[in-house]
Parts: structure tokens; C-alpha cells; sequence
């Protein structure tokens, strides 16, 4: 509304310029295994017929592994 007062949480950008990212080779080989589990998440999202089941049968596992 006009003239309410809020606030906002501003996170500081990424990654953080204090200490500086210090990208070693174990890191490295982390990052590349995260990138290439996305690529692969996103192949499977654009072979299934719907989105929204795609998404329950991932929430289901998880609630059966839970």
C-alpha cells in the first residue's frame, strides 16, 4: 500500500568478492559432478510426457526415503 514501510532482505552477490573463491582441484572436480547432474536432470525433465509428474515422482521418493 502507499506509504507502507517494509523491508527487504538484499543478499551479498555470489560468489563472495571477501575471501575470494579459491577454486582447488577437489572443488573443481565437484563443480563439474554438480553441472553434469544438472545436465542429466535437465534431459530426463524434457523426455517425460508432463512436468508435474515428473516433479511428484521425485517428491514421492524422497517422502518414501524419509
Amino acid at each position: 500500500m502507499a506509504g507502507e514501510e517494509v523491508e527487504a532482505f538484499v543478499p551479498s552477490p555470489l560468489p563472495p568478492a571477501d575471501p575470494p573463491l579459491a577454486l582447488d582441484a577437489a572443488l573443481a572436480q565437484r563443480l563439474r559432478a554438480a553441472e553434469e547432474a544438472l545436465i542429466r536432470l535437465e534431459l530426463a525433465g524434457e523426455m517425460v510426457p508432463s512436468l508435474d509428474w515428473f516433479i511428484y515422482a521425485f517428491v514421492r521418493k524422497e517422502a518414501v526415503v524419509s
